[in-house]
């Protein structure tokens, strides 16, 4: 497995590492957003811990308003953050 695959694997293996946990197996509730995003993700995302701002994250990316972040909805914010990272390094 190449670098880039192995990475890709491991952004699934994170989704399905929370989204085992409550409701559907494949999805996440906002509670297990909450979890990724704080443990996940704590150094990309400012206000992780802020119950308002995790609320907007959830409402943004459940674009069928399921009350759920499938795989799909969740990738929207794996790149946002990635592309953010990406713009950081060129500021650098």
């Amino acid at each position: 497995m190449t670098k880039l695959e192995d990475h890709l694997e491991g952004i699934i293996n994170i989704f399905h590492q929370y989204s085992i946990r409550l409701g559907h197996y494949d999805t996440l509730v906002k509670r297990e957003l909450k979890q990724l995003i704080t443990k996940e993700l704590p150094n990309c995302l400012q206000n992780t811990k802020d119950q308002p701002t995790i609320d907007e994250i959830f409402q943004d990316l459940d674009t069928n308003k399921d009350k759920e972040v499938s795989f799909e909805e969740f990738i929207v914010l794996v790149s946002r953050v990635l592309k953010t990272a990406h713009d950081n390094i060129h500021k650098e």
